[in-house]
């Protein structure tokens, strides 16, 4: 059974949808523990994309180059340091995610 994307992440989101208020009914003298459970379901929800992001960007450039360097053998050489830095980058982002989300494990 194939499932669409659209339905997948409609999906997801009536799940997220259906969690946040169900915290928010705990009542005034939970409101520090919901606090602390909401920081902690968008840490993993930030970590989560950041990780997805730069996995499928990563694919994607590795893909680019392999085929770069079937088409032209010669030019291996500047396609490959061209990769390892984009890469870099890519992986920076991920990075700046997990920052994002010990933030907000941490700090809330």
């Amino acid at each position: 059974m194939k499932i669409k994307k659209e339905t997948l992440l409609y999906t997801l989101f009536l799940l997220i949808a259906g969690v946040l208020p169900a915290m928010a009914a705990e009542g005034a003298a939970a409101g520090a523990a919901s606090v602390k459970s909401a920081a902690a379901m968008a840490a993993g929800l930030a970590i989560a994309i950041g990780a997805a992001g730069a996995g499928i960007g990563q694919g994607i450039g590795l893909k680019g180059t392999q085929e770069a360097i079937a088409r032209n053998p010669g030019a291996a050489g500047r396609l490959t340091t061209n990769m390892f830095i984009g890469l870099a980058l890519i992986e920076a982002l991920a990075i700046y995610a997990l920052v994002v989300a010990l933030i907000l494990l941490f700090v809330f």
